[in-house]
């Protein structure tokens, strides 16, 4: 049975919550997640620009300071979104960072976007999946030895909630991995936006666009790799946003196997700021859940159903239900333990007050 270490927010003088997450690290094992002189992926949202429940920097300092303290070589990182919004490139995306807090002389480390300027740096790691058979993995996680989740636990519209898996899966995706896991169709054209640019038709591996008034795109030869996604600087290329709520989280939870596929890796879950949705989202709304504590696991599932758990304890129903009531969140757990990701039962071990 896999084990979950958790510890509340609750404090007293002398002791601080920087210092309960060390404490809480060490009992969980968190050393053992990487080796001396190997290159450390510290995976965190940095937060969309007006979004303010990310995860607070200070907690981030204390994982890179004791990746560097074991010899370990960390960076942070995430990739950049499918959609388009101030973390759609690598530019915008590593202002925003800074922006938020999460600068490399706040941090300690440096900052590094997984799938590079335009979301098309990517390994292709093959899983052989029920849904997913090669995953688009950002390449700085891909060649990365070990993998730690950052994740602050919120719902989400689509997943029902974000933990260790959707941080983690839809996280770590290039946007051509973002693409296949939001849409079971191929890119559209929205004709009033395009400007004849060519970038897409001259980006396009297969030649499937041409620029005539507008770009066109020929189905026959496409093969919805997002190359054209990535490339449109207005707005004209976009996925088509499609896939139901199910086969996106079990999407996802194929995408998290291949990331931590011959990998160390560890799990961190913030349960505090508990938003309704994600914090891709340009805004956030008042949590839905009290804020509870910190939770850490080498087990991705195990933490994710934990974290679960522990917030519908806290406020006698399921939150996360109530505001997506058309979403499923078990699917990605059910789905995660099938396919080996981990298993949903657990030891809670609590540390310190």
């Amino acid at each position: 049975m896999a084990q979950v270490y958790f510890t509340t927010f609750k404090t007293k003088a002398g002791l601080s919550l920087l210092q309960k997450l060390r404490t809480l690290l060490q009992r969980g094992g968190f050393d053992e997640s990487f080796e001396k002189d190997k290159l450390v992926a510290l995976k965190l949202h940095f937060g969309e620009y007006g979004n303010l429940a990310y995860i607070r920097p200070n907690y981030i300092r204390v994982v890179v300071d004791m990746v560097n303290e074991g010899g370990g070589k960390p960076f942070l990182t995430d990739a950049n979104t499918l959609y388009k919004g101030t973390r759609s490139n690598a530019v915008d995306h590593l202002e925003t960072a800074e922006i938020n807090g999460f600068a490399r002389s706040v941090i300690g480390a440096p900052l590094l976007i997984a799938d590079g300027l335009r979301g098309t740096d990517e390994v292709k790691i093959p899983i052989n999946g029920d849904f997913v058979k090669e995953a688009k993995i950002g390449s700085a996680v891909a060649h990365a030895d070990t993998v730690i989740s950052i994740n602050h636990f919120k719902g989400h519209e689509q997943a029902g909630f974000g933990g260790a898996i959707k941080n983690i899966g839809m996280g770590c995706a290039s946007r051509a991995g973002k693409l296949e896991q939001h849409s079971s169709s191929k890119p559209k054209v929205r004709k009033e936006k395009c400007v004849r640019c060519m970038l897409c038709a001259r980006n396009c591996p297969v030649d499937a666009i041409t620029v005539e008034d507008y770009a066109i795109i020929d189905y026959d030869k496409c093969i919805g790799c997002g190359q054209c996604v990535a490339m449109c600087n207005f707005g004209a290329m976009v996925p088509v946003w499609n896939e139901g709520a199910d086969n996106l989280c079990k999407k996802m939870a194929e995408y998290t196997l291949a990331v931590l596929k011959n990998k160390k890796h560890f799990h961190i879950s913030f349960i505090n700021n508990v938003s309704p949705n994600c914090d891709c989202w340009d805004s956030n709304d008042i949590p839905i859940a009290p804020d509870i504590g910190i939770a850490v696991s080498k087990d991705p599932v195990a933490l994710d159903q934990a974290c679960i758990d522990m917030v519908i304890e806290a406020v006698k129903h399921d939150p996360f239900k109530e505001v997506h009531p058309e979403t499923d969140w078990e699917a990605q757990l059910i789905h995660a333990e099938k396919i080996g990701l981990g298993e949903r039962k657990y030891e809670l071990v609590k540390v310190g007050i």
